[in-house]
């Protein structure tokens, strides 16, 4: 009997669903990398994934696996090491189930993640927001709703899943309103919301009307949009917007750009980083540091306080007496 198939059924069902709770956002992630694995592994051993061992998995095939999703899939080193930490989580589970391959499962474990080069963010300013807000055109029932989507996006920062997860009853207009969403690792947040994204929800709800629980953001048939409806629309507006502001010819303009803007916005404004972090619903305060990395301005102002290069260095003291006196008048 071959000890994989019993091991991926153990993981999946009591330790990501039973004990972890993992979402299923995390569960399809990790399933598209074990079947990803497992279609390799077979092609490599002449095994079918049905009859493949944990020992087949050794370090030198999950190495080629690895070298594999980059080569061959293209995929970059960020997906490279997602893949990996999924199948980290599976080799720790398997820690406790098969100690009789620890040492199988050890060199698997101490395969490390890659380095990779971090690039600035993108984000977009004022005048390219508006452009995007105008691109959408609010003689349709699809513009209405796409402009009160990128207007609830560019002003809260919501995720791409948080967007398209948002219900009627996650709307609170009423005093001290604010939307209401569970975010990443299934934390509760609520973000309150500006004066004119009021407006335009209170115009987009009496138009949409339905039940607490039906989509706030639906597609055409009713059900709620999909990650690729969202993205496919701001495509479009962005497209559109660019006749009004060519600045957004060199930007990819995406759900995830739209946050990265909600973020600046706050930034400029002078707001902590602790407080931009509880407001994007960072785990760690150390994730909001790349946009002060990105912000060109506050470097510039940084500059601005530091004395000439030229300037003797040194504190100014007075040469006479008198001068003394003068000065400390």
């Amino acid at each position: 009997m071959n000890t994989l198939a019993p091991l991926l059924q153990s993981f999946f069902t009591d330790r990501l669903v039973r004990q972890r709770q993992a979402s299923s956002h995390t569960i399809a992630a990790y399933r598209d990398a074990v079947k990803l694995l497992l279609v390799f592994a077979a092609d490599q051993t002449g095994k079918p994934p049905s009859r493949l061992d944990v020992a087949d998995l050794d370090a030198p095939l999950i190495g080629a696996f690895l070298h594999h999703l980059e080569a061959d899939r293209g995929n970059g080193v960020r997906t490279r090491n997602a893949r990996l930490a999924a199948l980290h989580s599976l080799f720790r589970h398997a820690a406790l189930q098969r100690p009789e391959d620890a040492e199988v499962i050890a060199r698997v474990l101490a395969i490390p993640p890659k380095r990779f080069d971090r690039t600035l963010v993108t984000y977009l300013t004022e005048e390219e927001i508006n452009a995007l807000l105008e691109a959408c055109d609010q003689g349709t029932w699809t513009g209405r709703r796409d402009h009160a989507l990128l207007m609830l996006a560019c002003q809260t920062g919501l995720r791409a899943s948080e967007l398209t997860g948002l219900t009627v009853a996650d709307v609170h207009l009423g005093t001290g309103p604010h939307i209401s969403c569970l975010g990443k690792g299934r934390k509760q947040r609520i973000t309150p919301l500006a004066v004119s994204t009021v407006a335009t929800l209170k115009n987009w709800l009496n138009e949409r009307g339905g039940l607490p629980t039906d989509p706030l953001f639906p597609a055409r048939r009713g059900e709620a949009l999909s990650r690729d409806g969202l993205e496919r629309r701001v495509t479009k507006h962005a497209a559109t917007a660019t006749r009004s502001c060519p600045t957004l010819l060199g930007k990819r303009v995406s759900p995830h750009v739209m946050r990265h803007s909600a973020a600046m916005r706050l930034l400029h404004a002078g707001v902590d980083t602790a407080v931009i972090a509880l407001w994007l619903g960072h785990e760690n305060v150390a994730t909001t540091q790349i946009y002060i990395h990105a912000d060109l301005a506050l470097k510039e102002q940084a500059l601005a306080r530091t004395a000439p290069q030229d300037a003797t260095p040194g504190r100014y003291r007075p040469t006479d007496t008198i001068l003394a006196f003068l000065d400390g008048l």
